[in-house]
């Protein structure tokens, strides 16, 4: 998710080491070591900054996020699967989605993720966002592809959606399922060289959509610059989506009406202010709890905002920080934060969780 922007654009918006190779997300593109787990005695890492009384009720006073591995190039998309009580996430430059878990560690789960051609004509090719649908198979937004795919378990990928009126995708970025079974995902151009004046750009936009259970794609909004992560309330009614632009760093929030399709969308939230104090990171992914609180990647690390949009506090990971999730049993908040991958316990649970 590297977006491009003017130069004066990143320094007046990101503080960035000038020794390292970041780009307008604030992100390190150094290749880094291989990855690494971590010894059993996890290291605390970052802080939690408590802005309002009211996040301790969801991050306990005293607990500290921890730093169970190393080493990744841009570490996105987690996603916990239950059936083998692990963590997957896309490390985005190097095509492969990561595994970890206690009793095993960092191991290779899928190479190649997102690209599985030759040409390597793409400016990020691995796969990104990822998520599992209702019987527990990983759904993969696969850039270099440019498609979203279920993976077979056996190194292969069944595509499910790779076309919206004959015209290709530009990279399909994050996505989330509804319990319809409808499936809402985002589509900017990250993947392609050039990002928007990629030659291989086939769509004039960058849009949302949905992808139905008989296969049919809707574009549903077409008005974001950036549209990054996403994803719905616990009641299903409000759909929400990030935007990765610098010059407007907003989450949207969109109704969800009866069919599926979204009503008019209004700012719920403005990152801007935090990016003008030089926290590293744009919106980029999120999640949201069971209490409907939502938990978003942005400028200093994960956002944490009451129903409302009112701030309540930042795990500050001093790195642009890609995206969350919970695991476990529902209260451990994964987060991939640029080379790192970091956990914290929390007070609270991940919407669709069982209490």
């Amino acid at each position: 998710m590297r977006s491009l922007f003017p130069i004066s654009l990143a320094i007046a918006c990101l503080a960035a080491s000038p020794a390292l190779a970041v780009d307008s997300l604030g992100r390190d593109l150094t290749p880094g070591p291989k990855p690494v787990r971590l010894s059993r005695d996890y290291p605390a890492h970052g802080s939690v900054d408590r802005l309002d009384p009211a996040l301790d009720e969801l991050i306990a006073p005293g607990v500290q996020m921890e730093k169970l591995a190393e080493g990744f190039n841009w570490s996105e998309g987690p996603t916990w699967l239950r059936r083998q009580r692990m963590l997957v996430f896309s490390d985005v430059p190097e095509n492969v989605i990561y595994g970890w878990s206690e009793s095993a560690g960092i191991t290779t789960f899928i190479k190649p993720s997102g690209y599985t051609g030759n040409a390597l004509d793409f400016r990020e090719q691995g796969s990104n966002g990822l998520t599992t649908d209702r019987a527990g198979n990983l759904i993969v937004c696969q850039h270099g592809d440019r498609r979203i795919s279920r993976y077979d378990g056996k190194g292969g990928f069944t595509p499910l959606a790779q076309y919206y009126g004959y015209r290709r995708f530009n990279s399909p970025n994050d996505l989330t399922y509804d319990r319809k079974g409808n499936l809402y995902f985002t589509d900017p151009p990250y993947g392609l060289h050039g990002l928007d004046k990629s030659p291989l750009k086939e769509l004039s936009f960058n849009g949302v959509y949905v992808l139905r259970p008989s296969g049919k794609v809707e574009l549903l909004h077409s008005g974001m610059t950036f549209p990054n992560g996403i994803a719905l309330s616990p009641d299903q009614r409000t759909l929400y989506v990030n935007q990765s632009d610098p010059r407007a760093p907003i989450i949207m929030a969109f109704p969800v009406l009866d069919d599926g399709t979204l009503g008019e969308g209004r700012v719920f939230h403005d990152t801007a202010p935090s990016l003008a104090k030089g926290a590293k990171g744009l919106p980029d992914g999120l999640k949201v709890d069971a209490r409907g609180n939502v938990f978003v990647t942005g400028p200093g690390g994960v956002l944490i905002l009451n129903p409302a949009g009112n701030l309540l506090g930042v795990l500050n990971t001093g790195e642009a920080t890609g995206n969350c999730c919970w695991g476990d049993d529902g209260s451990t908040l994964y987060i991939t934060a640029d080379m790192y991958l970091l956990r914290i316990r929390t007070l609270t649970r991940g919407a669709g969780w069982e209490w």
